[in-house]
């Protein structure tokens, strides 16, 4: 992992939860196995990257584990409408971060982009934020690769 990251990207890695950290390790393991596998024209160095970072949105005490599986839960039951009123971009108290944990699933991606943007790396940050945008006719190969990564794990 060190090897891949700067000194500016390592921080926003470990502000992750553990089982975040685990994940993106996965997903850059298969998506390497992916690229390999089928020959892809990448830069695999950049895709290493936007896989070790492309949930960095979800900073440990936003979004562990049992606010993933209740978003998750969420998203199946619950309508767009309460959703939204439920949702939050802060949790000052307890009982609000059901609220931040939506926000954070649902915004993620953007959140990364803009924190990897802090830190000057826009290339992954323009990579990261569509990770979970419906695919395109024309995106980069390493999207294409960390979406597929991605879903695999």
């Amino acid at each position: 992992m060190e090897a891949h990251l700067s000194e500016e990207a390592r921080p926003l890695f470990l502000a992750m939860h553990p089982a975040d950290q685990r994940h993106v390790l996965n997903v850059a393991y298969t998506a390497g196995e992916l690229a390999e596998r089928e020959g892809a024209e990448v830069d695999r160095e950049l895709l290493l990257r936007c896989c070790l970072l492309h949930d960095v949105g979800r900073v440990r005490g936003t979004m562990d584990v049992w606010g993933k599986v209740w978003a998750v839960l969420a998203e199946k039951i619950m309508s767009a409408e309460l959703w939204q009123m439920l949702e939050c971009t802060e949790a000052a108290h307890f009982w609000q971060k059901p609220g931040l944990a939506l926000y954070v699933y649902r915004c993620h991606p953007e959140i990364g982009a803009a924190r990897l943007r802090e830190v000057g790396l826009n290339r992954e940050a323009e990579i990261i934020r569509f990770h979970h945008s419906l695919p395109k006719a024309i995106e980069a190969e390493e999207l294409k690769l960390l979406r597929r990564a991605d879903a695999l794990n």
